[in-house]
């Protein structure tokens, strides 16, 4: 024989109420961090943000990504260079959505861990998927910069060689 206690009806309604209250925290700590990240000219550099790379999603030409994007950045005042570069294994691919439309930037060597996109920056909301063409999931390190990488020089002098 069984004694129900008025107090026993209360625990699956606790349980409920907790896992109610979670996945609404849970929830809400994914719109926070879905919030778009504002910059303009001046910005303190550089900015570094993290995540992992790739998803379910094949976005055709530039590779796996996510449902949604891993960051969502709002320029608030045109910026006359920007650079976003992502390290990270794998192999990696970077899908900007922005005014201008949608970019695929693939890495220089099909062996490199990194991936860089710069130019103007229009004023508008960019929507960036750090994705992998083959499938993977890898930690990655973002970093956005108004610097612009002087590439080393080229030396054009050649040397002739003079016969009397």
């Amino acid at each position: 024989m069984k004694i129900h206690y008025p107090c026993d009806r209360a625990r699956p309604r606790l349980r409920s109420i907790a896992t109610l209250t979670l996945a609404m925290i849970l929830a809400a700590a994914g719109t926070v961090r879905s919030q778009p990240l504002q910059i303009a000219p001046g910005f303190p550099e550089p900015l570094t943000m993290s995540g992992v790379s790739g998803g379910p999603n094949n976005s055709g030409d530039c590779g796996f990504v996510a449902p949604g994007p891993n960051h969502v950045i709002e320029v608030t005042q045109d910026l006359p260079h920007w650079r976003i570069a992502v390290q990270t294994a794998g192999a990696p691919s970077l899908m900007i959505q922005g005014p201008r439309g949608r970019f695929c930037v693939l890495p220089a060597n099909a062996a490199a861990g990194t991936v860089e996109f710069s130019g103007y920056g229009d004023r508008g909301t960019y929507t960036i998927f750090v994705g992998d063409r083959a499938q993977g999931q890898h930690p990655y390190s973002l970093s956005i910069s108004q610097k612009r990488v002087v590439s080393p020089k080229i030396n054009t002098f050649s040397h002739y060689t003079l016969r009397f």
